[in-house]
């Protein structure tokens, strides 16, 4: 029963985690955004910078419960659904891309993206956990931190421009016309890929507590324990290493994890220790079917700005004629959009969720 219910909780989070991730990817206006749906310029942290890294952290959790059912061993039978499921998220990811780019060609494909980012994570993640002892993966992400802090302090690496090293790697790996360009820099660009799978890494060790046998009240204890100290050693360490999330760096893994550990604890209580679930059943359909939501949210919101009828964009007649027109051109007409966008991926997701419908890959 505490099995079925911890479950609830992780559905719930992740839930929150992919209305999230529509709700500031999608917005009427990238004019007229409420502050906290946006990213940080560079340093800095709101709370859209925790969208991303929270469903890393999820797939941490989720990638633990997942290679239980293979008793950690590194198999064929296992290795065949890694790569299977690697090659599927990434080519999805590369999808999405090429559509947001109005079907571009492949000189002007952007390669990195979020689900090539969780791809990549998901992979090593899975290689690393079914090699190594549990007992050092603590080491190892500890390890993975520290070298990716030496390359940016001695490769300009807090420099927002295109002589900071991650951007001067992509550009010599992917080349340019293959990246997306802030200042030079993809936010999920190669180099950065290292303290990500770190990331996912303290997800997966959170799902061993999340799960094992003992008093759900213990487990509470150590998630808060773990999930303040992370926190609070990112505020701490910001003052040496910035906390930022186009480079993911370092402060960037602990503040963020340690938000999501608490998060998830603060789930627990309410829902396995308090039993109460109805107010957070809207979440669980996005979090039954959190790949399917994310997809079906972008390709929505690609479809919106790239099919015209009468000479504008359904997006532009939406937001300008129905939006815009009876709230103004504001934050808010333009936060509705995004609303909107949810709403329709959530009734999608409801009909999935109660036909007992979970795609998976």
């Amino acid at each position: 029963m505490e099995k079925a219910q911890r479950l609830i909780s992780l559905d719930v989070l992740r839930g929150i985690t992919i209305a999230g991730m529509i709700i500031v990817n999608n917005p009427g206006s990238w004019k007229h955004v409420y502050t906290p749906l946006t990213h940080a310029v560079w340093n800095g942290l709101t709370p859209t910078d925790l969208v991303f890294p929270f469903f890393m952290f999820i797939m941490g959790i989720s990638t633990y419960i997942s290679l239980k059912k293979f008793n950690f061993s590194f198999s064929l039978p296992l290795i065949k659904k890694v790569v299977k499921r690697t090659i599927l998220l990434f080519l999805i990811g590369l999808f999405i891309n090429w559509c947001a780019k109005g079907m571009c060609s492949f000189q002007e494909l952007r390669i990195p993206g979020v689900l090539q980012r969780l791809a990549l994570c998901y992979f090593f993640t899975v290689i690393i956990c079914t090699n190594i002892h549990e007992k050092y993966i603590p080491a190892l992400i500890t390890v993975l931190l520290l070298i990716y802090q030496i390359i940016l302090v001695t490769g300009n690496g807090f420099v927002y421009g295109p002589q900071n090293i991650i951007a001067v790697i992509d550009q010599y790996i992917l080349g340019a016309s293959h990246l997306y360009n802030d200042h030079g820099i993809d936010p999920e660009g190669i180099l950065s890929t290292i303290p990500s799978i770190s990331h996912t890494l303290i997800g997966y060790c959170i799902g061993k507590i999340c799960i094992e046998k003992e008093n759900i009240h213990s487990k509470l204890e150590k998630l808060f324990l773990i999930g303040t100290v992370l926190l609070f050693a990112g505020y701490l360490f910001s003052y040496g290493c910035p906390i930022n999330k186009k480079i993911w760096s370092p402060t960037y893994v602990f503040m963020t994890c340690g938000a999501g550990i608490l998060l998830l604890s603060l789930l627990i209580w309410i829902i396995d220790i308090r039993k109460y679930q109805k107010g957070f059943k809207l979440f669980t359909v996005y979090g039954v079917n959190p790949l399917f939501c994310y997809t079906a949210g972008e390709l929505l919101f690609i479809a919106l700005i790239h099919i015209s009828i009468g000479g504008n964009t359904l997006h532009t007649w939406y937001y300008q004629h129905v939006l815009a027109h009876y709230f103004g051109d504001n934050c808010f007409s333009s936060l509705l959009m995004a609303l909107s966008i949810a709403v329709v991926i959530g009734i999608i997701g409801y009909t999935l969720y109660r036909k007992n419908i979970y795609i998976k890959i």
